[in-house]
């Protein structure tokens, strides 16, 4: 094991139990980040990329479960913790932006209290807490900060709120930052403000970002590295100029395929023909092969273990079979 890496996700699964059967949401999955690294989780709604998030932080809700795996932050596994060491990991080690920060915030107190709140956390006093949660706002580039400080939520535009999320979570100083959809329902300028500010809390703090979207756009823009998953599995992960440049996985070529495209001549829009497979009821075998136009006989009937083929890459497919991870 890697102790340099801040943060080893390994084997990790989490199943919901429902009415209707078990949800199997993530299956095995793996990726780690480095101290000051940018890694994107990406793919289509449903696939798994929140509940992994959710699961690093140990906030996967009933009836979901984790079922195994581990969650290593600087060697310490998150998943062998009680829950009072856990909640001392939460917001000083680890912090997280929800989807949407007007359900994250609470309605009733200033954004400048909430804010306030977390930095108290710390055995801060209240007056120099207030200080710092309007310096804190001011520094996420909410204008006026000393007023701002003084609205509540529906006071404040989508992107006023999002920034003072982001500005509760890094309070702290947190080693990791993660993200989910930062910047869904914002407008075009406010969502390249909010991902400048992550490039910059970053540079500034030196903390690590795992970003949770299924915008390729925003992945492009501010990852290191990039992770594609399918059907609660990962399919490929590498350097995100590699894999844009040159997919690896069907199912990461066919993604990029379906980008909308500015230039001239392109043609009509690309999609993927067929469904994502129901996590009850998982095809046998690799789960993408109903949509594959590559599949093989042998992807209907066994999963394809991790290959290495080369650069940092890593796919499942048996189009990429030399150099499986034992």
């Amino acid at each position: 094991m890697n102790m340099a890496k801040l943060l080893q996700v390994s084997d990790l699964r989490v199943e919901f139990l429902t009415g209707r059967g078990t949800v199997r949401a993530v299956g095995g999955v793996a990726f780690q980040l480095d101290r000051g690294e940018v890694f994107a989780l990406v793919g289509e709604s449903g696939c798994g990329k929140s509940t992994t998030a959710l699961a690093v932080m140990r906030l996967v809700p009933p009836p979901g479960r984790i079922l195994g795996g581990s969650i290593r932050l600087r060697g310490d596994d998150l998943l062998t913790l009680d829950e009072d060491s856990m909640t001392q990991v939460r917001g000083r080690h680890i912090a997280m932006i929800f989807q949407n920060p007007m359900v994250s915030l609470n309605p009733v107190y200033r954004a400048g209290a909430q804010v306030q709140e977390a930095i108290v956390l710390d055995q801060v006093p209240k007056n120099e807490a207030w200080r710092r949660a309007v310096d804190l706002l001011g520094r996420v580039y909410i204008a006026d900060p000393a007023h701002r400080a003084l609205s509540y939520p529906h006071e404040l535009s989508g992107g006023m709120r999002q920034r003072v999320m982001t500005g509760m979570m890094v309070s702290r100083q947190p080693d990791l930052l993660i993200a989910d959809e930062p910047t869904t329902a914002l407008d075009v300028t406010i969502q390249a403000q909010v991902l400048d500010l992550l490039l910059e809390l970053r540079d500034r703090t030196g903390m690590a970002l795992l970003i949770i979207t299924h915008d390729l756009g925003i992945v492009a823009e501010i990852a290191d590295r990039v992770g594609v998953m399918y059907a609660g599995s990962l399919v490929e992960q590498g350097p995100v100029f590699d894999i844009f440049e040159e997919p690896l996985h069907p199912y990461t070529r066919l993604l990029m395929r379906a980008l909308p495209r500015l230039t001239k001549g392109q043609g009509s829009l690309h999609t993927i023909p067929g469904q994502v497979p129901s996590l009850i009821q998982l095809p046998p075998g690799c789960p993408f092969h109903p949509r594959c136009p590559d599949r093989m006989e042998i992807c209907s009937t066994k999963m394809p273990g991790l290959t290495v083929p080369a650069g940092g890459r890593e796919v499942a497919c048996y189009l990429h079979g030399v150099g499986e991870r034992q």
